[in-house]
């Protein structure tokens, strides 16, 4: 038999803390894979791109990686990253009646708000926040797969 928690602030906490975990995660794998790419391309373009993602600090929502990041790297990985995480997303959604960019931006935002101000979303439950780490996997994958090339 499982057990549950019946402590509704105390499932927030964990919810919270999950989200402050995953975003973490995605913060590191960012980083990795920009840094990882620039450092094939070219060692001091390496060490310029880690001192760059040194200090990004949550600021990965999908607009920042969509429109800010990867634009630097050239008009050609943003054409890629958009058409496969757009293929992506329709696939998710159809057949799982998911947003992977959806559910990724809101355990961003919900991480930025616990993280902050201690609170969270009375829609942020703890397997929405599972489902927002699956779906930051996902995109994770996808630029990478895109940053090899």
């Amino acid at each position: 038999m499982k057990n549950r928690l019946n402590d509704a602030f105390i499932v927030s906490r964990y919810t919270g803390f999950l989200t402050i975990s995953a975003v973490t995660v995605f913060e590191l794998a960012l980083k990795t894979i920009f840094c990882d790419f620039a450092t094939r391309k070219n060692k001091v373009l390496g060490t310029f791109c880690e001192k760059y993602f040194e200090k990004i600090n949550g600021k990965i929502k999908f607009k920042d990686i969509k429109e800010n990041y990867l634009p630097k790297f050239g008009s050609k990985y943003t054409k890629r990253f958009a058409s496969k995480i757009d293929k992506i997303e329709l696939f998710e959604l159809k057949k799982n009646g998911i947003s992977v960019k959806a559910s990724y931006g809101n355990i961003v935002t919900w991480r930025h708000n616990f993280a902050h101000q201690g609170i969270l979303p009375d829609n942020a439950s703890y397997s929405e926040a599972k489902r927002g780490y699956e779906s930051g996997k996902i995109i994770m994958e996808c630029l990478s797969e895109c940053m090899r090339h």
